[in-house]
């Protein structure tokens, strides 16, 4: 959950705004909903990927560690 949640909430911040800029315009285009999302989850992979990455060996390093001890 820890490492979904900030790509979830950018997904969703984007996503509420494209749909706020969609009704204020009066624009009901589907990719144009889709593509900011899609380039916003992409760019906040590539940025969290470094801390994404330590987080998943700490908790795999901290499970083989732990079978050691059964």
């Amino acid at each position: 959950m820890l490492l979904a949640a900030p790509v979830l909430i950018v997904g969703l911040v984007v996503g509420l705004i494209v749909a706020i800029v969609q009704a204020v315009t009066s624009v009901q285009e589907q990719t144009l909903s889709q593509i900011p999302k899609m380039l916003a989850v992409a760019l906040t992979l590539v940025l969290l990927m470094p801390w994404m990455i330590e987080t998943i060996l700490g908790f795999t390093r901290s499970t083989f560690a732990q079978m050691g001890n059964l």
